[in-house]
């Protein structure tokens, strides 16, 4: 898995940042990618990076604030352009459905393929064989929502040269164990599927939050995840003007990671206010009170290796 930053800033562009949208890249075996957020000119970002839009799966857009939603006409309709025709789930507050069909309409715009909407409420979105994904409420200006992405533990593999050993061949029987299922010798011997199997991998956590100042979703959300994503729209420094405004500053989302016991923290959402070298202030702020931490520039991809079997993670805020 990896999370590609398309855009880390807030409000509107300049000249070295766009505006909010990541896309995270789902295992190899799935193929696809999911977008979050979708901020003006996010697909112009994205033929710069190596996913294709018409394997693009899933959107979650956070809130209606046109800094996270001004692309997405145009993601919409390059999909179709481009040869997707499977169905697109689309996932957001209320009102984004209405959005979207109405400037579809408005502007003739025909696709390809069938968009499944899913309007977001507290707790469980959406859920498949592999993952799960969860929403809570953010305090901002506007109605918005942070997601937490939970990939499913995943059966260990086969120890191939122990069940030759054993004579079982390749077949029903592998397909059996690997399940979790039992086999039976012709000796009479019973085989279990922990005797022949590696450990479960461990799922992966992924929590992207949408603006938010400090709140209790943000503590639900990201509990123990792999990576969290938080803005950090201003400085420490500035606590009055982010709670007036509806964001947080780089201590508080450093304070969140270190309370939930994340293992990365990811900033962004700047305030054009910030240049480069502001912002990797921004970091070293954060840093103060959480490690790991980036600031990420645009484009910027994160890859999110998978925890080794059994290992108990435990937050490290002295780096």
């Amino acid at each position: 898995m990896e999370l590609w930053f398309l855009g880390t800033g807030a409000g509107r562009p300049v000249k070295n940042r766009n505006v909010t949208s990541m896309a995270l890249r789902m295992p190899e075996d799935r193929g696809t990618f999911w977008l979050f957020d979708s901020g003006e000119a996010a697909q112009h970002q994205l033929m710069k990076t190596p996913l294709k839009l018409s394997r693009l799966e899933c959107i979650f857009i956070t809130h209606m604030h046109g800094d996270h939603t001004f692309g997405l006409p145009g993601i919409l309709c390059s999909r179709a352009f481009l040869g997707g025709t499977e169905p697109l789930k689309l996932f957001g507050p209320k009102g984004l459905r209405q959005w979207v069909e109405l400037t579809l309409s408005m502007t003739a715009s025909h696709l390809s393929y069938d968009i499944e909407y899913y309007e977001v409420s507290e707790g469980v979105v959406y859920e498949d064989k592999s993952f799960l994904v969860e929403a809570a409420p953010m305090r901002h200006r506007v109605e918005c929502y942070g997601y937490r992405i939970v990939e499913k533990p995943r059966s260990g593999r086969l120890k191939v040269e122990l069940l030759r050993e054993l004579g079982i061949r390749p077949g029903p029987d592998y397909g059996r164990l690997k399940q979790g299922g039992s086999l039976t010798l012709p000796d009479g011997r019973v085989i279990r599927s922990e005797e022949v199997t590696e450990p479960m991998l461990p799922g992966r956590i992924v929590t992207i939050l949408g603006d938010t100042s400090p709140c209790e979703g943000v503590g639900v959300l990201a509990r123990e995840a792999d990576v969290l994503v938080h803005e950090a729209t201003f400085v420490a420094a500035m606590d009055d003007k982010a709670i007036e405004y509806g964001h947080s500053t780089t201590h508080q989302a450093a304070v969140a990671a270190r309370d939930a016991g994340v293992r990365q923290l990811v900033l962004t959402h700047f305030s054009t206010r910030y240049d480069d070298e502001e912002v990797q202030a921004c970091e070293a702020e954060a840093a103060e009170v959480f490690r790991p931490v980036l600031a990420p520039r645009d484009l910027t991809m994160l890859p999110i290796p998978r925890r080794e079997p059994g290992l108990v993670h435990r937050a490290n805020p002295e780096g």
